[in-house]
């Protein structure tokens, strides 16, 4: 029997889907802090906890799905063969990692719409003069 390069490949593949994620998550959650204060209304405690909730899923559902479609089905028999497998890998993981990036985005702002939209709806009407 041959041997394959997908052990390599998985050794590869592994901490760089850890480390894109890892990247982007928290670049996403740092930044969405803003977004989780001005939702919850300046309430520091509720926004934080808010936001790492969201992080945690994040990591879950994005590591979930790297290591859900790490499977490599046949030998890889050539180191171009592997390079080709882990662009294949890689690159189909970055752009689903894209999406889950703009739709958290959609999500927070969202969340700052609907929050604004309410708090104009709760504030006091101007008294007229007349």
């Amino acid at each position: 029997m041959e041997p394959t390069l997908n052990f390599i490949a998985y050794l590869i593949y592994l901490p760089v889907v850890i480390v894109l994620t890892w990247y982007v998550a928290h670049t996403l959650f740092k930044n969405s802090k803003v977004f989780m204060l001005d939702i919850f209304h300046g309430k520091t405690d509720i926004a934080t906890a808010t936001n790492k909730l969201f992080e945690t899923g994040f990591y879950l559902l994005n590591l979930g799905f790297a290591f859900w479609i790490m499977e490599i089905s046949y030998g890889i028999g050539s180191n171009r063969s592997m390079l080709e497998v882990l662009s294949a890998k890689i690159g189909g993981f970055c752009i689903y990692l894209g999406i889950m990036l703009f739709f958290n985005l959609y999500l927070f702002f969202r969340g700052r719409r609907i929050a604004k939209a309410k708090s104009l709806a709760l504030a006091p009407l101007p008294k007229v003069e007349g």
